[in-house]
């Protein structure tokens, strides 16, 4: 017993120079509370990834199938039902006419000329006009059109049908217009950037022009406009494309002799029923108005209605999102420096 003392005594006993020994116990580590929220973030990501992968293989598909399914460049969006053995086709000239919107209705209407069952087309005109080369290209497709094929042309105006809008409505057979719409502005004008003050005062540069001639580089965007620059333009620009636009007016126009084209063509322009007591207009009305009166021109009745629209394509929307809105690039410059002469109402 006193052994057994002794030996509990000496576990107890603790020497000084020792450092109490001291039992861990684990800790469990708390679990992170946003772990599951990560994950799920992390597979949403993925399947969105996923989902915009197959899209696009869809896209791509779907491009490949419209773009075999149709041996023309254009669908055709019914406006109104009826024979297809009889139809009318709508060709729509709508904006600033530039080179693009010319080769647009080119394109339109050689599918008009090519389809045996189109036996008419409209022209629905929504512009204010715009270059003078590109409008009078349009004239001369309508013309061409009417003269090989024998199918009639109805301009059928709406909202603003002005200067190279209006320029282009005088190659159809007949003119109809909305109640409200804006036409006429018969002229021509040319405009150009002049930035002299721009470069010497404000950012200190200097333009240098060495020419052949002193007309040469008229007009500049470096240099102000004389009055003898003016003038000279005048006639050699603004004249001549004036002088085209009333001839053409009076040619198609046989309600108008040339003095009275001239008379109304100084740039004004004219409320619909204006136009009309004016002569520039055959009739007033609304779109079954126009389809009437294309039927009753190329002697049919319950034609079926259709417009040129042009189909969705991958290039059309890649295209699309590579145009720019400050695309300053060389081609802008001469935009900027060259003359633009134009049939347009610039009404802003």
């Amino acid at each position: 017993m006193e052994f057994e003392h002794d030996q509990e005594q000496e576990s107890l006993y603790v020497p000084a120079n020792d450092t109490p020994r001291t039992c861990e116990i684990p800790t469990q580590k708390p679990k992170k509370k946003g772990s599951f929220w990560k994950i799920f973030f992390i597979i949403a990501f993925l399947l969105s990834v996923l989902a915009n992968f197959f899209l696009f293989v869809l896209l791509i598909a779907a491009s490949m199938f419209v773009s075999v399914g149709h041996t023309s460049s254009f669908i055709e969006d019914v406006i109104r039902d009826g024979s297809s053995s009889k139809k009318i086709a709508v060709i729509r000239l709508e904006g600033i006419i530039d080179s693009r919107l010319s080769d647009l209705v080119k394109e339109q209407l050689d599918s008009a000329a090519k389809d045996e069952s189109v036996k008419a087309v409209i022209l629905r005109v929504i512009s204010p006009g715009g270059g003078v080369a590109a409008s009078d290209r349009i004239h001369h497709q309508i013309s061409k059109f009417r003269n090989d094929t024998n199918k009639p042309v109805v301009s059928f105006m709406q909202t603003v049908a002005a200067s190279g809008g209006y320029y282009a409505s005088v190659a159809c057979d007949k003119i109809i217009s909305e109640p409200t719409t804006i036409t006429g502005s018969i002229g021509v004008m040319a405009n150009h950037m002049v930035f002299k003050q721009l470069l010497e005062e404000k950012l200190g540069i200097t333009p240098v022009v060495v020419k052949s001639g002193e007309k040469k580089d008229w007009p500049s965007i470096f240099s102000e406009t004389t009055e003898e620059q003016k003038e000279y333009l005048q006639q050699k620009l603004i004249i001549p494309a004036y002088d085209r636009f009333v001839a053409l007016v009076a040619d198609g126009r046989k309600d108008l002799s040339l003095q009275e084209v001239i008379t109304l063509a100084d740039g004004s322009i004219y409320g619909a029923p204006e136009a009309y007591n004016n002569k520039l207009i055959d009739e007033l009305g609304f779109i079954e108005d126009a389809i009437a009166m294309t039927e009753k021109l190329a002697h049919i009745k319950n034609a079926k209605v259709f417009e040129y629209t042009q189909p969705f394509t991958l290039s059309s929307v890649l295209g699309a999102q590579s145009e720019t809105i400050f695309n300053f690039d060389r081609k802008m410059i001469e935009k900027l420096a060259t003359p633009q002469l134009m049939y347009l109402w610039d009404g802003k």
